[in-house]
This record gives C-alpha cells, structure tokens and sequence, in this order.
C-alpha cells in the first residue's frame, strides 16, 4: 500500500511515524504502513457467498457459503485470538462479508475487545438500518468497491443498476458517520474512467480513494490480457499523483492510495526529483524504508472461510496451515515452515530483475502471487513493475 497522498503531497512526515514510536500498537490507523514490527494486519474472507458476480473476483465466489465455512464458535475463537495476539486491524472481507449470517456479532466482538475493524464491501447490502448498525459497532472503516462509472461498472458487477445501488450505499455510510472510501481495481476495461471517479470521489464527499493493481488470481485469473502495460501504468499513475495534489492545492486534501504495486513507491521518488523536490524526495525516501514495500507473510496475512491461512488473499496456492489445527500465531511464527521463513525475508530469495534493483529494501520485491502466475517461480520478477532497467540501477545502495 503507497499513500500516495501521504508521499507526494507531504501529508505525513517520518517525524509522524517516529514521534509515537512505530510499533503497531500505539500508531494511529493512518500510519500503521509504517510500523516497525508488522504484526500482521490480518484479511479475513468469511464467507465465499456473495451477491453478485464479479468478473475479476479473486475469492471466486459464489452464490451460497461453501460448505466448509468456520462454524460460528470457530469464528468466535479466531476473532477472540486474534484480539489476544492483538492483530492491528481485522478485515472482513469476502465474497459479500455482509452475506454472511453473523457478521454484525463479530464485527462487535472484535471492536469490542479493542481491535480496528474494517469491512470491505460491494455495497448492495448497505441499507439505512445496516449503516447505522454499523457506525454503532465501532467500525473504523468501509471500503466500498466500485469498478468505474455506470456501464463500465455494470458490466464488471454483471448486474444493470449496481452503479446506482453502490452510490447510495456511499451515500447511507456517509449520512451514517461512516469513513467510507472507494476501491477500484485499475485494467484496460476501466482506466479511461479515472478522471469521472476522482470527480464522483469529490461530488460525493468521500475521504479516501484507494486504486488496485490487477492480480490475476481466481476469476481475475481471465483477465490477464487486461492488466495495464508499463506504458498505461506510469500514465494512470501520472493522472493519480495530479489529481491528488489538485485536491490538495485547492484546500480540499483527499487520501489516495495505491496497492497492490510497491514499483508506485520508487516511481513516486523518482517523479519527485524529476519535479525538483529533492527535499520532499528523501523524506520519502525516508518513509519508504519504514514501509518496508510488499509485506505478504511478514505484515499482512489472510484466513479464509475454511480457516485456510494464506500469506496474503490473493495467494491461495501457497497454503500456510489451518486455524482449525494451530492458532494463527503457531502457524504465523512456525519456525519451520521454511516458505513463510523465506518471505520474511525476501531479498535473499528473489531473482531475475527484482534482485539487481536497488530499490529492493523500498518494493519488498512486489507481489510474489504476481510472480508466480507468471513464471511459474514464486521468487521470480514481478511483471507489473514497471521501472526501467536504468531506473531500476540508478539508484545508490
């Protein structure tokens, strides 16, 4: 995740970071990117069903729950654990998180025993009475996804009139107290939107926009051909960094941030010098380092509905162990399992590209899910980055 807002725009300082001393328990939810410990901000997908049927859905999900789902007293343990092991942030997560039978009762025991919850959502079940219950458990966050405007959003959702119904929904968590924010998985289908979602952003008041880099991973798998060139990333990118400082320059300051591509975070130093901020460019040269780049296996994880732990929720190949045999922390810190050992310490493990770049230490060596799928190696380069050869070696180690 690159806050991209918090980078170029100077909305946060290392001395931000350093002044509450950078461990996760005692960071405000804004800097916990920067946690020197990273304990692990954990991605829970509670249920597979879902209410729609997206075409770029990693989870794959599905109509109904599967039929292995953690039984509630199973969910009750996990979120008490995790609470105990003091997880920074909880997210409920699908398929549809609000599809699921009991996701208000844990939502209250997580917040109630002192953990962030967040909820992302595709916003169709967001009623009045659902976002009021919400803002009254505590919340700290509903990330809503919308994939463009209107018809490039209909299509995605396969369903005519999502568009309209996710609107509202922003609409209801707002008018509720809400943080609400958007979520937006950038491709070839949708990036000529861009400019149309900063403006929807703005028209309805949101104060948090964060775009995704497309992961091929379950039915995302089928749009591969549609991930961004090089090319149409720096230019998306580009148009993300001028529409963030024209928000702020206006004195109406909006958090943007980009996941799912740490190449974001060197293009952002880069671009910094190039503008001749050579100040501003080693403060985040500075908050780089803190982040850390990609921290799959080391400070996000995931448990599925199966209670299935993965080092993040795209990577569902590389299973790391079940909640239903080990607690999370066992099977998080299990000194034996070789792999996740491995991903904690990546830069011993990646090749190709990703191991020559002097960027490295500030990427964290990208999306190894990424990797795979297009090498066949999980320590393989990452094809997303998008920094060439010469930038990728200009800069001193």
């Amino acid at each position: 995740m690159i806050g991209i807002s918090k980078l170029y725009c100077g909305t946060v300082e290392s001395s931000d970071v350093l002044r509450y001393g950078a461990r996760s328990e005692r960071l405000p939810s804004h800097l916990l990117q920067f946690s020197e410990d990273k304990k692990p901000v954990v991605v829970w997908n509670i249920t597979r069903a879902c209410n729609l049927n997206c075409v770029h859905c990693y989870a794959s999900a599905t109509a109904g729950p599967a039929p292995d789902e953690l039984s509630l007293a199973e969910a009750e343990a996990l979120v008490d654990h995790l609470i105990d092991y003091k997880s920074p942030v909880l997210l409920f997560s699908g398929g549809e998180p609000l599809a699921h039978p009991h996701i208000l009762s844990l939502i209250r025991r997580a917040t109630r025993g002192g953990m962030r919850a967040v909820l992302s959502s595709n916003g169709l079940l967001i009623d009045r009475d659902t976002a009021a219950r919400l803002a009254d458990l505590g919340l700290s966050y509903v990330g809503v996804s919308l994939d463009g405007l209107a018809e490039t959003h209909d299509r995605f959702r396969r369903r005519p009139g999502a568009f309209e119904q996710t609107v509202r929904a922003l609409a209801r968590a707002r008018e509720a107290g809400l943080k609400v924010g958007l979520r937006f998985t950038l491709s070839r289908r949708n990036v000529a939107d861009l400019p149309g979602i900063f403006d929807l952003v703005e028209r309805e008041g949101l104060p948090r926009v964060c775009f995704y880099h497309l992961v091929g991973s379950g039915r995302g798998a089928e749009m591969g051909s549609e991930a961004l060139s090089h090319e149409e990333t720096r230019a998306a990118l580009d148009l993300i960094v001028a529409r963030t400082r024209d928000r702020h320059q206006r004195g109406r300051p909006l958090e943007v941030l980009t996941v799912d591509n740490h190449a974001d975070g060197p293009y952002l130093y880069l671009k910094l010098l190039a503008d001749g901020q050579p100040e501003r460019a080693a403060e985040v040269l500075k908050l780089l380092r803190l982040n850390g780049g990609n921290s799959s296996g080391r400070g996000l994880g995931a448990i599925s509905w199966n209670g299935q732990v993965y080092p993040d929720q795209f990577w569902r190949s590389k299973t790391l162990g079940s909640v239903r045999e080990k607690s999370f922390a066992e099977i998080w810190h299990d000194p034996d399992n070789e792999f996740l050992q491995a991903l904690k310490n990546k830069k011993a493990h990646v090749q190709g590209r990703c191991r020559e770049c002097s960027f490295l230490d500030l990427c964290g060596g990208n999306l190894r899910a990424r990797a795979e799928a297009a090498t066949g190696d999980p320590w393989g380069a990452d094809p997303a980055c998008y920094l060439s050869d010469q930038e990728i070696s200009a800069f001193p180690t």
